[in-house]
């Protein structure tokens, strides 16, 4: 990162770090000596002039209790990468506050989808054996 130009984004990251040591009446000296460097140094990253690195911003993160993403909300992008990233959408959990056949239903056609492509035929038979075995002792 040496010789590495700063830009808006390090002036966005820099506002929001000193925004949170503001918020939670922290100084700039007791901040930079838990990192180890001088109160100037620190006031360079909140002003954007140095660029910090990601191992002293997840050190500030866990020290005032802040999530990471905070120091990013609000910033420019300057690229084409997708907020969410190129991976696939989060899975949303299954709960089961709704006990009604309808939550259940969905369940099901996920379990069935993943058995079908995923499990051999043998197996998807040995699978349904199972679950008809579940239902007898359920239902009786």
């Amino acid at each position: 990162m040496a010789g590495q130009k700063t830009d808006a984004r390090d002036v966005h990251v820099g506002k929001r770090i000193a925004e949170q040591r503001k918020k939670l009446s922290l100084t700039q000296k007791r901040v930079a000596q838990s990192f180890g460097m001088s109160a100037a140094q620190l006031q360079k990253y909140e002003k954007g002039i140095n660029r910090i690195s990601a191992i002293h911003l997840e050190i500030l993160s866990r020290m005032t209790g802040t999530p990471i993403d905070y120091f990013f909300e609000g910033m420019d992008r300057s690229d084409d990468v997708p907020p969410g990233g190129f991976g696939e959408h989060p899975q949303q959990p299954f709960t089961a506050q709704d006990t009604s056949q309808g939550a259940w239903v969905g369940l099901v056609d996920v379990v069935a989808r993943h058995v079908t492509e995923h499990f051999s035929e043998t197996n998807r038979r040995e699978f349904a054996a199972a679950v008809h075995a579940l239902d007898e002792k359920l239902n009786g």
